[in-house]
């Protein structure tokens, strides 16, 4: 894993993780549209997204996912279980998988403050301003109830405004590592014809990702190879020796 402790630093690859909790993502009453988001902001910036998971609102689940993507990659973004309901238990069980307590944190309801009336903070919605014990708080430019950071856990909203709100805040404060470029290559052609040179590619090429994607237009199969490099010379070599190949079984058909 790499070190992060300073967000200036740049080294090759920086990996993440994206937890999804909620029963209502399991159930499908509620279509996620978090990881997506996540994944073109994490790409963006350098970030390899590596894995994600989605567990229910059972508090040792989480805490079981927590504990094992947090030693596993850079970073890990959770979304969903911050509200103000009795399921929304996300907040006490990352304070469980870290170990410490949780309670009112006084910077959270400071924050709350500026949007809701002093006599509007019911204790539901305190359970909003319920922070782990050394988590920093991550801004909440929507609706004011704060996300947070421990160790390498980045707690975010499930609502999709307010989470791409906190992704912004968190934005600055990560580790960046080179980005992986991509370029891709129109196979005109159904995977089957491509598959065994294609592969031969990818084998000799271990420093590139190859992928190839079938698709049905409505009249015709085709595949789209996609070429992945962190280099810009390897992507070029690697993808204009895709482009060969692909000419040159047109070229006997």
């Amino acid at each position: 894993m790499t070190s992060t402790s300073d967000p200036a630093a740049s080294p090759a690859i920086v990996t993440a993780a994206v937890l999804v909790i909620g029963d209502e993502i399991l159930s499908g009453r509620t279509k996620d549209q978090n990881i997506g988001f996540i994944a073109d902001y994490l790409t963006a910036v350098g970030i390899d997204l590596t894995e994600v998971r989605i567990v229910p609102d059972v508090e040792d689940r989480i805490v079981e996912a927590v504990n094992a993507l947090r030693g596993r990659y850079d970073y890990v973004f959770t979304t969903g279980g911050i509200g103000p309901t009795h399921d929304d238990i996300t907040a006490d069980a990352i304070a469980k998988a870290f170990g410490v307590s949780i309670d009112v944190d006084p910077r959270a309801v400071e924050l709350m403050l500026a949007r809701y009336q002093a006599t509007d903070l019911t204790p539901a919605r305190l359970r909003m301003a319920r922070i782990p014990a050394g988590a920093d708080l991550i801004p909440n430019a929507v609706s004011a109830a704060p996300g947070f950071r421990i160790g390498n856990v980045h707690v975010m909203a499930g609502v999709p405004k307010i989470m791409q709100s906190m992704m912004d805040a968190i934005g600055p404060t990560l580790a960046h590592g080179r980005p992986l470029l991509s370029e891709t290559i129109e196979a005109g052609t159904g995977e089957g014809a491509i598959a065994e040179p294609f592969g031969a590619i990818a084998a000799a090429n271990p420093d590139a990702i190859l992928g190839s994607y079938p698709y049905f237009d409505g009249t015709r199969y085709g595949t789209r190879l996609v070429v992945r490099a962190r280099d810009p010379e390897r992507l070029k070599a690697v993808a204009a020796e895709v482009a060969a190949m692909v000419a040159a079984l047109h070229a006997r058909a």
